[in-house]
């Protein structure tokens, strides 16, 4: 599978799979909830999804560094 598609399901997962624990611990107000959620679900992104972000950026990087054909 496409590793910025992985990337991106795994931070959203994440960021749900918070959101529901913070709400099942008693965090009602949406807005103070969805803030929290975003945090803590960056926060945990960063540690448990280094190795999907370096596949990630490895396979824009070999895009990037790919030369374009040329229409003249």
């Amino acid at each position: 599978m496409h590793p910025v598609l992985v990337y991106t399901a795994s931070r959203i997962g994440l960021f749900v799979v918070t959101l529901g624990v913070l709400y099942l611990l008693g965090l009602q107000n949406p807005l103070v909830l969805i803030a929290a959620s975003f945090l803590i679900s960056g926060v945990a992104s960063y540690v448990l999804l280094s190795k999907q972000r370096d596949a990630m950026s490895a396979r824009i990087s070999d895009k990037l560094d790919r030369p374009q054909p040329r229409d003249d």
